[in-house]
């Protein structure tokens, strides 16, 4: 994976668009590929046919979702759509944004919570419980897992090493990052990159929201 390692950063602030341009980074490949979109104002990537869906993650800008047929749904910074396949699907925008974007395979498993074709925010797919950690396989198959998970203040994860490369998208609240014996503090907005077999750990300082995207190839 293409990415900073064992630092907080910003998906957001390092892929700023360029006028006039639309950027792609490609961090990781494969038919779950993931790669970051920048898209300047007043551009548009034209509607097309794909055999996979799309995972859009928006984090910053707003974007529109349209099709040939009149289908249109407008996503802001924080909110995610699942497109539909075989069908055009294209995406524009009038301000300007960045992105995530992830490749899911047809077959991949995906939560009833998350249907294609419908807007939804990461951070309300699951509830904050007293004194407990709450975790959703949003998506996952046997080289990736998508996970979303909610942590009480002061509950948190306890060193362990990852199986595969992860980022995490810190979505609400804040927490901190152990990793390699180092913390960093994480707040909504911003992401953190494990390498595989990186000893980490996770708390939560307040309330605190992420969603781990793992890859297992």
């Amino acid at each position: 994976m293409k990415e900073k390692v064992g630092e907080v950063f910003s998906i957001a602030q390092d892929n700023k668009p360029v006028p006039g341009c639309t950027i792609s980074k490609e961090i990781h490949g494969g038919e779950n590929y993931i790669a970051y979109f920048s898209l300047a104002k007043a551009t548009d990537i034209s509607a097309e046919i794909y055999p996979y869906h799309k995972l859009l993650i928006i984090a910053e800008g707003s974007v529109e979702i349209y099709g040939t047929d009149g289908f249109s749904k407008k996503l802001k910074s924080g909110e995610c759509i699942v497109t539909d396949t075989d069908v055009p699907v294209g995406i524009r925008t009038s301000e300007g944004a960045v992105y995530t974007e992830i490749a899911l395979r047809r077959d991949d498993k995906m939560n009833e919570a998350v249907r294609a074709g419908e807007v939804f925010k990461l951070a309300e797919l699951v509830p904050y419980q007293d004194g407990k950690i709450v975790n959703m396989d949003v998506v996952h198959n046997d080289k990736m897992k998508f996970v979303v998970m909610a942590f009480d203040e002061g509950t948190g994860l306890s060193e362990h090493a990852a199986p595969g490369e992860a980022i995490i998208f810190a979505l609400d609240g804040e927490g901190i990052i152990g990793y390699e014996g180092k913390e960093h503090p994480i707040k909504a907005g911003e992401n953190f990159h494990f390498a595989k077999e990186g000893i980490h750990s996770v708390k939560a300082i307040k309330k605190f929201k992420m969603a781990l995207l793992l890859t297992l190839e």
